[in-house]
């Protein structure tokens, strides 16, 4: 996947200022308070600094958690997995592949096969229904 690489100017320019903190400074939205946690859909998430895609609706469930989780990415080489020591806890960042952008963290704690949560901030992300998404 090609990087795309922007100076902090440029993002700033490009993202309005909650999904800049989120995506560029790995910032968090309030829990239940982000416009796809409810959202039921079916459609495709792209994120929202890039526009790779990254989830699929058929992979997203109620979590309960405040903030949209997902069972799977729609590619294992969509989002990249990083430690994260922050806050005083050992956890897994996914960023977006493509952009590098913060999108939220995997749990080991979710439905399904592989057993994760990809729980997601609303603001990295942009929703696209299914027949606009292809």
């Amino acid at each position: 996947m090609d990087k795309l690489n922007l100076t902090e100017e440029e993002w700033r320019n490009r993202l309005p200022p909650e999904q800049y903190h989120v995506l560029r400074e790995g910032g968090t939205e309030r829990a239940f308070t982000g416009k796809y946690n409810s959202n039921k859909a079916d459609g495709v998430y792209f994120c929202a600094g890039c526009g790779a895609e990254l989830f699929d609706s058929e992979e997203k469930y109620d979590s309960g958690s405040g903030w949209p989780s997902f069972t799977a990415p729609v590619d294992i080489d969509a989002v990249d997995e990083l430690r994260d020591s922050s806050h005083g806890m050992i956890r897994t960042e996914v960023r977006c592949a493509k952009c590098e952008g913060h999108l939220g963290h995997v749990f080991p704690d979710g439905p399904g096969v592989g057993g994760l949560r990809y729980c997601m901030n609303s603001a990295s992300l942009d929703f696209k229904p299914r027949d606009e998404a292809e």
